[in-house]
């Protein structure tokens, strides 16, 4: 053989070698990025992602998606630099994703389990802000706490310490300030018989300057009607707003989105508060690209969404949901909207 051919050879080989190399080793890492959005107004599959039944639907146009990002794991050296140099991926620690204590069916159960926690959270936040009756229910009391023998389970709960409750939230605001050994008034409904039960509140474990009541307070929705989600394979909370918003739509006369492309993220508990959720850069670009005018925020997600929002795409910031409603309304009439 030529020995420059030779010479060549042994050049080459260790990049060869390397090329191999890196299309068969893992990295600890994962690529985040936009995943697909779902009209919560639409279908997916032939079902109504929002199914209502028994009730009178109202008619609505547009979208209101909710959004997603994708995650990549089992990435070789090639592909995680490749996606890091597209631009529109985030290359992570893959223990921000799977925690090492962790294995995958773990961690896809507790995000089924958050996405089950915001779909009945959507459903009571909708319910409540429309003016639909809602049973707040006890659903344990505590064995070593104070209500043990005078509060039971299954007893609905109208007030606490003379104020009026409807959300788990409700109950615990309304003992929030009063020290432990106070004495309050609870009023419950027993077998269909409102009465008064007096409890002294015991020391909260995590902070002993407070009183708690020690029982576990559900929200039990009381309509004819019933709200089904259909979505398949998606985990987590963040879809919690949007769901909600869905309902809203379709339970009240008149579109929130105003018949417009709008789109958006956030977890949302049954009191209508709005949280933060991660992956907002790749949620705006997938809602950007499925062709979204307005995107709603959550507060604290907007100095984020700020430095990745595409050009065109107008950040709505969004506290809670009295506010988003607000927000979409205003869009509607043209006036201005909180943004980020």
């Amino acid at each position: 053989m030529n020995r420059r051919i030779v010479t060549l050879l042994a050049a080459l080989a260790p990049i060869v070698v390397l090329g191999i190399l890196g299309t068969v080793i893992t990295v600890p890492y994962v690529a985040l990025g936009p995943g697909p959005t779902f009209n919560t107004l639409g279908e997916v599959g032939g079902e109504e992602v929002v199914a209502i039944e028994g009730t009178e639907v109202d008619d609505t146009t547009g979208h209101l998606n909710m959004t997603t990002v994708a995650v990549r794991d089992d990435l070789n050296v090639f592909e995680a630099f490749g996606l890091w140099a597209s631009g529109r991926q985030g290359i992570v620690p893959r223990e921000e994703v799977y925690p090492p204590d962790k294995s995958k069916d773990e961690v896809k159960q507790e995000n089924d389990a958050d996405f089950q926690q915001s779909e009945d959270s959507a459903e009571l936040a909708a319910l409540h802000f429309l003016g639909k009756p809602v049973n707040l229910r006890i659903a344990k009391v505590g064995e070593d706490g104070p209500s043990q023998g005078l509060l039971r389970e299954g007893d609905v709960l109208v007030s606490v310490d003379g104020k009026p409750v409807s959300t788990v939230g409700g109950v615990q605001e309304a003992v929030a300030d009063v020290p432990p050994n106070t004495e309050v008034p609870i009023v419950i409904r027993r077998d269909g018989v409102e009465t008064t039960v007096r409890v002294a509140l015991g020391a909260r474990p995590d902070d002993e300057s407070k009183g708690y009541l020690g029982i576990t307070p559900e929200e039990i929705p009381d309509v004819p009607f019933t709200i089904d989600f259909n979505l398949a394979d998606v985990g987590g909370p963040s879809a919690g707003l949007m769901f909600t918003l869905a309902v809203i739509d379709k339970l009240s006369p008149g579109e929130l989105n105003g018949g417009k492309f709008v789109a958006g993220t956030g977890t949302i508990d049954s009191d209508g508060d709005v949280g933060p959720i991660g992956g907002i850069k790749y949620k705006l670009i997938a809602a950007e690209e499925a062709g979204a005018e307005t995107f709603l925020v959550p507060a604290k997600n907007c100095d984020e969404a700020r430095q990745g929002a595409p050009d065109g795409l107008r950040l709505v910031k969004v506290e809670n949901l009295d506010g988003a409603v607000d927000a979409l309304e205003a869009i509607d009439t043209g006036a201005d909207a909180p943004h980020c």
